[in-house]
């Protein structure tokens, strides 16, 4: 079954269309101003949605999750993302920022307490957010997890996927030099933000092609030339990130934290055959986390697309509505 087949079995799974009925920019310091958005009901139960990346950016298609006349869905582009302004921009872009800014909506928007969904950055996210703000938290949907763990990145950037796909592993490795093939995400650091507009755009659609030809089950292996600016900003902020092990200190690990989400129950989505975020992290935090249960999908990859990941997704947000 091909790419395209897959993505419309998968939205027979979701909610009509919907248009949101408030759109802002916030300004949440440090020059940074992020785009907000809500849509459903606006005396619904709220439920924030974190993108994936770093650097992805919301879509219209991430308000399709959730039944739009129970849930007031609040979306919004993480720092230097999507209509977030400045673009691109990774000064004072930090995981810790960005904590920041989503409690800084909550309060703007004078929420208590909401649901957080989140799938792969998104769940990380999701995660030191509920960590450090567990009171605030109702409850968490995670998809694709990802820990931001060296075995994680050793995985995706040393390797261990490339041992499935070697042909698309040997074209984003084999435009570094051999010499600096030892750590890829430094080299191509050093070239996403080399200055040189042409060779960043060049080493930034390489990194996203890696990406996106990893995200499907349904995948050939090729993933596609991003357009230019999509490709630098997501490239750059994700590498970021990456190469600062996404902020997080060993005391700050998720993992060394769960006894803050001792009280807050989450459901956890897992493409059994996900590249980018295998399954074995979903199932070391679910292992720590006696609140949360877990949803193995058997024929799924990472991709929010997937028919089987959609489906479960939006069966564990109608079961919340119901709680």
């Amino acid at each position: 079954m091909d790419k395209d087949a897959g993505q419309k079995r998968a939205v027979q799974y979701l909610y009509p269309p919907i248009q949101p009925f408030e759109k802002r920019m916030l300004d949440v310091g440090q020059g940074h101003s992020v785009y907000v958005e809500q849509c459903g009901n606006p005396d619904g139960q709220p439920v924030v949605v974190l993108h994936g990346g770093p650097g992805g950016g919301c879509s219209p298609a991430m308000r399709r999750y959730f039944d739009p006349d129970h849930y007031r869905i609040i979306l919004f582009d993480q720092r230097g993302c999507g209509r977030s302004k400045p673009h691109a921009s990774v000064k004072d872009n930090t995981t810790w920022h960005l904590v920041s800014d989503i409690d800084l909506i909550r309060r703007t928007l004078r929420i208590d307490q909401w649901i957080v969904f989140g799938g792969s950055w998104g769940a990380t996210l999701a995660l030191v957010y509920a960590q450090a703000h567990p009171d605030h938290v109702q409850h968490l949907v995670l998809r694709g997890v990802f820990l931001g763990t060296e075995p994680e990145f050793d995985w995706f950037y040393g390797g261990g996927a490339g041992q499935f796909w070697p042909e698309t592993w040997a074209r984003f490795r084999d435009i570094i030099p051999e010499d600096e093939q030892g750590d890829l995400i430094a080299a191509y650091g050093r070239r996403l933000f080399s200055g040189d507009i042409t060779q960043e755009i060049r080493f930034a659609r390489a990194w996203t092609s890696w990406e996106n030809a990893m995200a499907s089950i349904d995948t050939s292996g090729v993933g596609g030339e991003s357009p230019a600016e999509y490709a630098r900003a997501f490239a750059r902020l994700e590498n970021h990130y990456f190469q600062n092990r996404v902020f997080l200190s060993p005391d700050q690990a998720i993992l060394n934290n769960m006894d803050r989400l001792k009280d807050v129950p989450g459901i956890v989505v897992q493409g059994r055959l996900d590249m980018i975020c295998p399954p074995v992290s979903a199932h070391k935090l679910v292992s720590l986390w006696n609140k949360a249960r877990i949803r193995m999908v058997a024929k799924a990859g990472h991709a929010l697309s997937e028919p089987g990941i959609s489906s479960e997704l939006v069966r564990a947000m109608d079961r919340l509505r119901h709680n």
